[in-house]
């Protein structure tokens, strides 16, 4: 090891990828045979590695890979090379239109402007450029609006050098809101039965992801499901169809003791003064803070696990050290004691799920905030079982 690499960890985050591997298959196994998997590995993988995550995947056997933008897309193509669909699920601008054409990638649309553009620049290099149709159903982001969707779809027949692959929409409010994301599942197949010269059963349609999706039948037009935080372990809402496939978490979040040491009672903690001790405490400091990932929301909320035990964190988080109580453990912590953060330590659990809970946020956030100063440790075992 050189450079910063032959330095002991401080803080850190472990990566199952076998356990990806497995939790992929099973998913997998859930589905009907004709339903296409579209890996979403937006945002770095939701914060797993975009690189170790994209190659494990590939071995896995996933049908398309969903990304936010054309630097996303560029990395897995440089990572698998060809022979892989990549779809760009944010708008394309512009300046990064060229790159759709360099790198053989499928741009969202929502706009009859956007297929005006992309049809001139296709037609310029004597090519033709895969697409897919997004249509606004009522999350009010990206897409056509449902009501104006025949404006797009003429835009794009007209297009003689953009071939439509697929159609989708998203979801809003798919955990909690079932009436609504019916509303929306409606809206979306009605407008595309209103246009009588595609062929939904060529095309790639999908809306739901892991949270959305309650069920699957030869009979709907719907052949492709959107996969991100499941493909980690995070588990849908209850009654989504895959909230019983055995699917593990593969993310653990770690971190060392600084120091213990003893406080009377009385002694206020940390910025602020927002915690007041109420009787003689043991108390660790431990070497991570926002600066790595564990929000300042968890101020005086939620615990970390010591001994497998979970102890109650203290005061304001700081940017590089948290402080918890460690006064009922027994034997006491010493520094350089492991103390986790979200995984599992001996046969005590916190998981991310309850972790943004705690924080008043979501698991997607979580993974997405831990920052690049939290090394990254890859298992790579065989995915067995």
């Amino acid at each position: 090891m050189t450079g910063i690499d032959q330095f002991p960890r401080r803080c850190w985050a472990e990566i199952d990828l076998a356990a990806l591997e497995r939790n992929l298959i099973a998913i997998k196994a859930a589905l009907p045979p004709h339903i296409r998997y579209i890996a979403v590995v937006k945002a770095d993988a939701y914060g797993h590695g975009m690189n170790q995550t994209v190659a494990r995947l590939m071995q896995a056997g996933i049908d398309m890979y969903g990304v936010a933008n054309v630097a996303e897309a560029a990395t897995i193509r440089e990572i698998g090379g060809s022979g892989w669909s990549i779809l760009v699920l944010g708008a394309v601008l512009q300046d990064e239109a060229p790159f759709l054409f360099e790198y053989d990638l499928t741009p969202t649309l929502s706009t009859v402007e956007e297929v005006a553009f992309l049809d001139r620049m296709a037609a310029e290099r004597g090519a033709t450029l895969k697409v897919h149709l997004k249509i606004d159903t009522g999350m009010g982001r990206l897409g056509i609006w449902h009501e104006n969707a025949n404006t797009l779809f003429d835009a794009l027949k007209a297009a003689s050098h953009l071939q439509l692959d697929g159609i989708y929409t998203h979801f809003a409010h798919a955990e909690t809101d079932v009436e609504f994301t019916e509303r929306q599942r409606r809206r979306f197949m009605t407008a595309i039965a209103a246009v009588d010269w595609i062929q939904p059963e060529k095309l790639l349609i999908h809306a739901d992801n892991s949270a959305g999706l309650t069920s699957f039948s030869r009979e709907s037009a719907y052949n492709a499901v959107r996969i991100g935080l499941l493909q980690f372990g995070i588990t849908p809402y209850a009654q989504s169809l895959f909230a019983k496939v055995p699917t593990t978490p593969i993310f653990s979040f770690k971190t060392r003791i600084a120091i213990v040491k003893d406080l009377p009672a009385g002694t206020e903690i940390s910025y602020g003064r927002t915690c007041r001790l109420k009787r003689p405490s043991k108390i660790a400091i431990l070497c991570a803070g926002y600066g790595d990932g564990i929000p300042r929301a968890l101020s005086n909320k939620g615990f970390a696990l010591i001994q497998g035990q979970r102890c109650p964190y203290l005061g304001r988080v700081t940017m590089d050290q948290t402080i918890i109580d460690v006064t009922d453990l027994d034997p006491l912590p010493r520094a350089g004691d492991e103390v986790c953060l979200i995984g599992t330590q001996n046969d005590g659990e916190i998981k991310i799920e309850q972790f943004a809970r705690w924080a008043g946020t979501i698991s997607w956030e979580i993974l997405c905030s831990i920052t690049k100063r939290v090394p990254r440790i890859y298992k790579t075992s065989i995915a067995t079982g």
